[in-house]
């Protein structure tokens, strides 16, 4: 194996594929630190909005590692101010690699440009080029600091990871998430670990509408809520032509807005959306998803009957795993005719 620039950036970008979704309305971002030898420190990213970005997390934990006596507040602006004045230029002559521009305008948290500059870094090596109006210009602040900054190394594996920021940015972001066992079967009971179902809590929690169908309503009864995380639930549309049982679960759970309709369409106001589904559903709303959440479990099942009979070629973005199942993220590559 080369050990370059793309493969301590590919580091960076496979953490930032554990936490997207979560970051809502921040991108997912991944950061790789390496000394002036080119050792790891530390590879990170942004977890959830509010937390420090990927940058300033990074920082935080590599300083952690090289000075074990350093008491860190958790505030990230606090955070930010108490790194820029007690790094001890530990990270001099660092290398930052970064699947995103660093960040040069205050927002919830402090720009990352300004702190990767104090704390003199020597290079920083960057993927995907930030076009949002008040957020770039990151890469002409590290540059007039002295800093050495490469751009568009995996570009294309970077922007990938960043278009979810991009829809929901631009309109709206949905994706369908499905559950399979071993044996392709998604019924009759609990398919993945608990550690999956946190996670898609987690993701229910900084979404802004769950859809599902009538069928999924009417032999799952589910809740769609975000209790395993204590969250807010999202919004629920059900597309259904039938009508609905009004005392089902999903009408129970307080402070949000349930949407009955005929229609396969969103309202425009939900730009973070959830769709969950079996065979059918997921037939319905292949055009509609614009990436593709699955969770495999390890396991069969003799009671399961229902597996997914639909002509779609999905292509892998991500692979990991959570708990004892594996998941990835997925788009459609086209249908096979």
């Amino acid at each position: 194996m080369v050990i370059d620039d793309r493969f301590y950036l590919s580091l960076a970008i496979n953490e930032a594929w554990k936490y997207q979704g979560l970051t809502y309305p921040n991108p997912a971002v991944g950061c790789v630190i390496t000394d002036k030898n080119g050792a790891i420190l530390v590879v990170a990213a942004h977890k959830r909005r509010g937390l420090p970005h990927a940058e300033l997390e990074a920082t935080y934990e590599a300083l952690s590692k090289l000075n074990p006596l350093l008491e860190f507040p958790q505030d990230p602006n606090e955070l930010h101010a108490f790194i820029s004045k007690h790094h001890n230029n530990l990270l001099k002559n660092s290398t930052f690699y970064v699947t995103l521009e660093p960040c040069a305008h205050q927002g919830l948290t402090p720009p990352c440009a300004t702190l990767i500059a104090t704390l003199g870094a020597k290079r920083v090596v960057i993927g995907s080029s930030d076009k949002t109006q008040k957020a770039k210009g990151g890469a002409d602040i590290l540059r007039s600091a002295g800093i050495a900054v490469e751009e568009g190394v995996l570009k294309q594996e970077c922007d990938e990871l960043l278009k979810p920021f991009l829809l929901w940015q631009s309109g709206s972001f949905s994706f369908f998430k499905l559950a399979l066992r071993l044996d392709g079967t998604y019924d009759n009971g609990t398919i993945t670990s608990h550690e999956s179902r946190v996670f898609v809590h987690k993701l229910r929690s900084v979404c802004d509408l769950i859809v599902i169908g009538g069928k999924t309503l009417r032999t799952d009864n589910p809740l769609l809520d975000a209790r395993l995380v204590g969250g807010k639930a999202p919004d629920a549309l059900i597309c259904t032509a039938k009508d609905v049982d009004k005392n089902a679960n999903v009408f129970s759970v307080k402070d949000r807005e349930m949407i009955v309709q005929n229609s396969l369409d969103f309202p425009k106001k939900y730009k973070n959306i959830m769709i969950e589904g079996g065979s059918s559903f997921l037939r319905a709303m292949s055009d509609k998803a614009d990436r593709f959440l699955i969770f495999h479990s390890a396991d069969f099942s003799e009671r399961g009957r229902e597996r997914i009979e639909i002509d779609l070629r999905l292509k892998l973005l991500y692979q990991g795993s959570i708990g004892a199942d594996s998941f990835g993220w997925y788009y459609k590559e086209r249908f096979i005719i």
